[in-house]
């Protein structure tokens, strides 16, 4: 079954090169972020890679990224715009920033028509993310009343930054581990070994082990269908600040839950979060891959070598 990975790209900067965060060499021959989870997805199994991107950046988004993956497994792009709305709606006044991680994915309904997961451009995830949600997706839609929805959930703890403070999706799940709620949470970060965070709530029961959303979901077709449903809703209920409201993923996946229209299968990760929040995680993240790959669990060199240690990799992680 052929099976979709969609790369939200479109909020990268406008102009490429050195001070880009997004876009910072992450091992010594010049991979970024992106390659890694493209690499981990391609020996998942997904067989074609959508970046959702910006015009206004497709010249240079290809040249740093996009015509070098092309050559390892086939690459679509479609692409976010302020301005593309539903018939009868326009941008209002003052406004810049497209709509938000919604909208990203309502710019793919016209070429994804297969299982998909959607990641950030500039998260990194690990293997077992990526293994567990096509295991997910190969198993079908399990209940046909509902959307069948999955997230990878991470230890709260892989997710914290060194440098400050980070905002993280906290999620609650019931007993048999599906998603209950999703608590979008600011100000987390660690204080002599005890969570602190903005939401008083929250803060009661919040642990380093706590379970949060890193904007890695795995759907079907039918949940397109429901975010381009959505969208005019959405933007009929703008009201004040029409110029910064965002129709966000977590948002559409908080308003499925309470309709009881989805159910929403949590797939916990081990792995290590990794992500530029501040320019000062940059080393870190580096030192990062650097180890993996001093480990054998990356080749040295990504793509060059692809073909020959993927096998490798896999006795490795079965031994």
């Amino acid at each position: 079954m052929n099976t979709t990975l969609i790369i939200m790209a479109a909020g990268i900067g406008s102009r490429f090169g050195t001070g880009i965060k997004q876009l910072a060499k992450m091992a010594p021959n010049g991979e970024i972020i992106m390659d890694f989870s493209i690499y981990d997805a391609k020996e998942a199994g997904f067989t074609k890679v959508v970046f959702v991107i910006r015009k206004a950046i497709e010249k240079e988004f290809k040249e740093v990224i996009g015509n070098r993956l092309s050559k390892v497994m086939p690459v679509e792009y479609v692409y976010q715009e302020l301005e593309d709305l539903p018939e009868g709606y326009h941008v209002p006044e003052g406004r810049v920033k497209p709509w938000g991680t919604g909208q990203a994915i309502l710019a793919c309904k016209d070429v994804v028509k297969e299982p998909f997961v959607i990641i950030n451009a500039d998260d990194y995830y690990g293997k077992e993310a990526f293994s567990k949600l096509h295991e997910f997706l190969l198993s079908g839609n399990t209940d046909a009343d509902k959307i069948n929805l999955a997230m990878a959930g991470f230890s709260l703890k892989n997710t914290l930054s060194e440098n400050g403070a980070v905002t993280r999706g906290v999620c609650v799940a019931d007993e048999a581990g599906f998603l209950k709620e999703v608590v979008e949470t600011t100000g987390i970060q660690c204080v002599d070994g005890k969570i602190q965070c903005d939401n008083a709530k929250v803060s009661k029961w919040i642990t380093p082990d706590t379970m949060v959303s890193m904007n890695m979901w795995a759907g079907y077709p039918d949940f397109l269908r429901y975010i381009d449903e959505g969208f005019a809703r959405f933007l009929d209920a703008l009201g004040e600040n029409p110029e910064k409201k965002e129709y966000l993923l977590p948002n559409i996946v908080a308003e499925l839950l309470e309709k009881k229209l989805a159910s929403v299968k949590v797939l916990n990760t081990p792995d290590r979060w990794i992500g530029i929040t501040y320019k000062e995680d940059i080393e870190p993240a580096q030192e990062g891959f650097r180890q993996m790959i001093e480990s054998g669990l990356y080749p040295e060199n990504l793509w060059d070598q692809d073909k020959v240690r993927t096998n490798e990799i896999r006795e490795k992680q079965d031994g």
